[in-house]
């Protein structure tokens, strides 16, 4: 994503009400951080180490799974081929194994496309074929979308931190339901990601 759109989003934001002034004000300019060389199938697999845990953990995970392959990211064979006590002692779960393992299938099949395949693809088509993959939801599919597509439209509803971002943004008691923020985040169209940027950030007192 250009920097143009990130300002352009930011700009747009700002003029909606006062609140979104606010936080653009406090937070400051967007910094949105991508990881543009990355293949889907390395953005889902990445995902996976963090799902329901804290980035903390989900690094040293990630950091053994690494380490676990000569610090060089597997193949979607390699990691076919690895043994299940492997990926355990790496910090995986026995579900999010069974997972890495149909990430990689689906890689080698084509239900996960290469970088160019998913950079002609729509964003809710992307969603509906992956989700496919056993546990693969849509908001894994939608961090790839924002972190590695560098999409500039994409609101996770289902992402605690975006809800309790937009009760902060308007002092709200508490957090809208995620079918409730899909329909106010239509007013942030087209720039839905960097929305989502900034109510990650929303302090506690905005």
């Amino acid at each position: 994503m250009q920097n143009t759109i990130l300002e352009q989003g930011t700009h747009f934001l700002r003029e909606i009400d006062a609140d979104w002034a606010q936080l653009i004000q406090q937070v400051g300019a967007c910094q949105l951080q991508f990881k543009v060389e990355r293949e889907p199938y390395e953005a889902l697999v990445r995902a996976v180490a963090y799902q329901q845990l804290s980035t903390k953990v989900g690094d040293v995970i990630l950091k053994r799974f690494i380490t676990h392959f000569n610090q060089q990211f597997p193949t979607p064979q390699q990691l076919l081929d690895a043994e299940f006590n492997a990926l355990r002692m790496c910090g995986f779960s026995g579900r999010k194994i069974e997972t890495l393992k149909g990430i990689a299938q689906g890689a080698l099949d084509g239900l996960v496309p290469n970088r160019a395949q998913a950079d002609e693809m729509a964003d809710d088509v992307l969603i509906s074929q992956l989700i496919e993959l056993k546990g693969i939801g849509r908001w894994t599919v939608e961090m790839m979308l924002i972190f590695t597509l560098e999409r500039q439209d994409i609101l996770p509803v289902d992402d605690f931190g975006v809800r309790e971002g937009y009760k902060r943004l308007k002092r709200l008691a508490v957090a809208p339901t995620p079918k409730a923020l899909a329909s106010i985040g239509e007013a942030w169209k087209p720039y839905r990601t960097v929305a989502s940027w900034y109510l990650w950030r929303a302090p506690k007192s905005v």
